[in-house]
């Protein structure tokens, strides 16, 4: 256990007065927490609200609820209240960081004009624009979680026939199509990728940074937030905002739920129906339209 999970440990034991069923709670949040800031090369000391935001999206995908979410959130701010009390931190980056709601939520989706719009902002002029021109392309046109994006190898994109192969959860594999535009991005961004000086062992990574090194996570994470703040969309996105869009204007084509749901890589098509969202008035207008109850006779 590190030297700091110790201190916070005999804080909850001695201070808090809590239960040894408590403190193993707290802690395994927190060890939650540090694996995931140690995946994004981020200390615990230099987290951000926007790293703690991205983690409890993280925690969605793989499936932990809104009322545990709502638990390790608890954990997590107790840590920082305890590092504040202790002067390890001047300031608690957790403070603004809200309880996920319990229930059935339907996450922020982009229109087709708002995407646009991020694409536009896009800096082509700059050495990584062409990369953040096909990460956009990528998140929005097959549908990827931020972990397989930054974990996408050349050797597993297919040119010929444009398919992607991805491994998802559980190191699941599954293919994904490439959309022409991904596609042509990706082509017009490899190009630019083999100026790089790539380090050793990050040969096969499709995106990397200025260093020739696989991106992280978070880095994604913040170029969309960049992106999103240029073109002027007020909307609180993450590249999970690209997947639930993908999914949406899918579906509202015309898209099987089915097909959908293979392509996102849910094994439950409860979990595309969580993950989709409908519009309202599209609702109305299916029942209006379908519904034999609702067909005017001649």
């Amino acid at each position: 256990m590190l030297p700091i999970l110790k201190e916070y440990k005999v804080f909850l034991q001695l201070e808090k007065s809590l239960s040894p069923n408590t403190v193993s709670a707290y802690l395994s949040d927190v060890d939650k927490l540090f694996l995931y800031l140690s995946d994004a090369h981020i200390t615990y000391q230099e987290a951000k609200l926007a790293h703690f935001q991205d983690f409890l999206i993280d925690l969605a995908e793989v499936g932990i609820s809104a009322r545990s979410q709502a638990r390790i959130v608890s954990g997590i701010k107790s840590f920082y209240h305890f590092l504040l009390i202790t002067n390890q931190l001047e300031d608690d980056p957790t403070d603004l960081l809200e309880l996920p709601k319990v229930g059935l939520h339907l996450p922020e989706v982009l229109s087709v004009e708002e995407i646009n719009a991020i694409v536009d902002v896009v800096d082509l002029s700059l050495p990584e624009g062409q990369r953040n021109r096909a990460i956009i392309e990528m998140l929005y046109g097959s549908g990827l979680r931020v972990s397989e994006l930054v974990n996408v190898k050349l050797s597993n994109i297919d040119f010929e026939h444009a398919f992607l192969k991805v491994e998802g959860k559980g190191s699941k594999q599954r293919l994904v199509p490439l959309s022409e535009e991904a596609d042509a991005q990706i082509r017009l961004w490899h190009i630019v990728r083999n100026e790089l000086n790539i380090q050793k062992g990050q040969e096969d990574y499709l995106f990397l940074n200025r260093r020739g090194s696989q991106l992280s996570r978070v880095m994604i994470f913040n170029i969309v937030k960049q992106l999103a703040e240029l073109a002027g969309i007020k909307k609180n996105i993450s590249p999970h905002t690209f997947r639930h869009s993908f999914a949406t204007h899918l579906l509202e084509g015309g898209a099987n739920l089915r097909v959908i749901q293979q392509l996102l890589g849910h094994e439950s098509i409860m979990t595309t129906e969580i993950y989709t969202h409908i519009d309202v008035e599209l609702l109305r207008d299916t029942v209006l339209s379908f519904h034999p109850r609702n067909r005017h006779l001649p």
